[in-house]
């Protein structure tokens, strides 16, 4: 009987290779996610890629972990084991911000908790050393990418070492892996031994006690002079604030892959050293040359089925309803803000897919049969950054900046949103295509610069709503962001006002709102809440801090300090606290009235409860002013 799927999926078990009349694989991968064939699931990606660069390569999802059987589904790998938690940090899937279960993990089975072991990708590393002790492990995904150095681990409340200790793998790929794991997976085909493979930009391993010393011994008297740059040691920032804050402004002074040099850290007798990060994907098509070509065209006409893997029955995955119709254009991102990961997992050098790249994957999803006309989503991490790029590849390969916007937009970034808006243009115009919506994150202090692609964006992309992020509206607060001032969410919120009325269109932004950002004490929240009231604003989406491994914010969250300026930053670290400042952010609903009557005795601030035209919540019970105007209206998610 033919399959109704366009392609085979991967084998996920011994009846899969016999269908293929395998007697083994080279490579198998294991994901903490449900296997659903999509680019927009890391670890499927990765197998299809290596897939396509002809190596036979088997999917074992949410392996039941309570011991190593689940693990032997496909035999034993004759090159390695490729480990990643999923889409998410294990951590971060589970808990919420005040460290409670989440009622539903979005990349399982009609959103069943419980699926994947916490710290998943240590748990399942271990037992894939139990079903096959000499085959070689390689570590991947977000987990392993953004805990590869001693990290402040929030749930736990402790600093924890890189997690290669932990695993006992034998290497780990941070960033995004294709670059990294198609030369691991060839060398090792051609008869190099896992332990030989020191040289792979992108990839972290363990060192002896010997090697560490050398490293340590650098006569360079300058840091920058240094061939290796030395971290503070495991031992060093488990205890120390300040070493802490060293470690976290030194290791990101080293990501660029333009002018970063290796670094090492010891943790106890050993050290784990890790190579300057992988080079970007080539745009589009690329060169085609020579055997490190990668571009990102390629990633996205891979054979994916695009759907759900039959074994789950009619059982839903929650992300991919979410994914399922929507486009992803680029990747990498610039901004650089403080609380978030992306830039240190996928890079600051944009990387973007071809016009034709695009188009083909809409057909694609065209043919799907629950498509019906519109396009969910056409970005990426941010939904304005498309084949935006300095100016010089020269400038670029020596810059240590952080960030290429903040604290302002840099001179040599090339800002034009022309092929960004011509790329809308020719999708919308694809035949069965009625409607194309943004729901990533504009970039507002870039949208501002480019009046044609906010007036394309709110004539023919918004369905009714826009997301942004202004994050807050405290300057002292925005600083430690790096966020803009909300003086450009200001103007961008005009210009997008004033294209949807010339589109004839009645439509909104909404935007995204953090509490208990390192930076914002009560008082903070207090100014935010009176910025909500005087425009007229209920937040919709809001984000209770929470501090990701390696972000600059989770440094700042932990130690208190600033890393890049060394100096003492405020910090809201207690449960009840963050649960205060949230409350101010959602002032006008009544859950929230107790804890913003709370906060706002604690600032100082009394004399926003009541009930005149200025006060922000009553004194007991009852319905502030502020409230009597939007009643009927929906209310905010917490």
């Amino acid at each position: 009987m033919a399959s109704k799927f366009p392609h085979p999926f991967l084998p996920t078990c011994r009846a899969d290779l016999d269908a293929r009349g395998w007697d083994a694989v080279d490579i198998v991968i294991i994901s903490g996610d449900a296997y659903v064939d999509h680019p927009a699931f890391g670890p499927v990606l990765i197998a299809r890629f290596l897939e396509g660069r002809g190596f036979r390569v088997g999917l074992i999802p949410q392996p039941d972990w309570q011991s190593a059987e689940a693990f032997k589904a496909l035999g034993k790998p004759r090159l390695f084991f490729g480990v990643a938690a999923g889409n998410l940090d294990s951590m971060l899937n589970r808990l919420t911000s005040q460290k409670k279960n989440r009622s539903e993990d979005q990349y399982s089975p009609a959103g069943r908790t419980g699926a994947r072991p916490d710290r998943a990708t240590i748990v399942y590393a271990n037992r894939c050393r139990e079903a096959y002790p000499d085959v070689p492990i390689v570590l991947g995904g977000i987990e392993a990418s953004l805990r590869r150095i001693a990290h402040y681990d929030y749930w736990s409340d402790t600093v924890r070492r890189s997690i290669l200790l932990d695993a006992k793998a034998d290497l780990l790929v941070f960033g995004m892996g294709e670059r990294p794991v198609w030369e691991i997976a060839r060398r090792l085909r051609d008869g190099e031994s896992i332990k030989t493979l020191r040289d792979i930009r992108g990839t972290a391993f363990l060192i002896s006690d010997a090697e560490m010393k050398t490293h340590e011994a650098d006569p360079a008297t300058r840091a920058a002079d240094r061939k290796t740059v030395v971290l503070p040691s495991y031992e060093e920032v488990a205890k120390d604030m300040p070493a802490f804050a060293r470690m976290s402004r030194d290791f990101q002074m080293e990501t660029n892959p333009g002018n970063a040099r290796p670094i090492a850290q010891r943790h106890g007798t050993r050290g784990v050293f890790f190579n300057p990060p992988a080079k970007p994907l080539e745009d589009g098509e690329g060169s085609g040359a020579g055997q490190a070509s990668v571009a990102m065209d390629e990633l996205y006409d891979l054979p994916f089925n695009r759907a759900v893997h039959p074994m789950y029955g009619n059982e839903g995955v929650p992300a991919f309803e979410t994914v399922k119709h929507s486009v992803v254009v680029m990747r990498g991102c610039f901004g650089g803000c403080s609380f978030c990961s992306i830039t240190e997992h996928e890079g600051r050098v944009i990387q973007s897919r071809s016009e034709s790249s695009v188009l083909r994957e809409i057909r694609a999803v065209r043919r799907q049969g629950d498509f019906r006309g519109t396009i969910t989503d056409l970005g990426g991490p941010t939904a304005n950054m498309y084949k935006l790029k300095c100016k010089s590849e020269a400038i670029e390969s020596k810059c240590r900046k952080l960030s290429c916007v903040h604290p302002g937009v840099c001179e040599n970034l090339k800002t034009d949103h022309g092929p960004l808006v011509q790329l809308m243009q020719n999708v919308r115009k694809e035949e069965g295509v009625k409607h194309v919506f943004i729901a990533s994150g504009v970039r507002y202090d870039l949208a501002e610069l480019n009046p044609d692609y906010v007036k394309e964006l709110a004539a023919h992309h918004t369905g009714g709503q826009l997301s942004v992020a202004p994050e807050h509206v405290s300057t002292r607060v925005l600083e430690k962001m790096k966020k803009p001032g909300i003086e450009s969410y200001e103007r961008f919120q005009t210009m997008f006002a004033c294209a949807s009325k010339d589109a004839g269109k009645e439509q909104y932004d909404i935007p995204y709102f953090i509490s208990g950002h390192p930076g914002s004490g009560l008082e903070d929240m207090v100014e935010l809440a009176l910025w909500l009231k005087k425009n007229g604003r209920r937040p919709r989406q809001v984000q209770d801090f929470i501090p990701t491994p390696m972000s600059m914010a989770a440094c700042m969250y932990f130690t208190g300090i600033d890393p890049m300026k060394m100096e003492p930053v405020y910090t809201a670290r207690g449960l009840k606290e963050k649960r205060l400042q949230k409350a101010l952010l959602l002032y006008w609903n009544p859950e929230h009235w107790e804890d913003a009557r709370e906060a706002l005795t604690q600032a100082g601030r009394s004399d926003l409860i009541g009930h005149g035209k200025d006060a922000l919540v009553p004194p007991g019970s009852g319905t502030p002013a502020s409230l009597k105007s939007h009643q009927g209206r929906p209310r905010a998610r917490s």
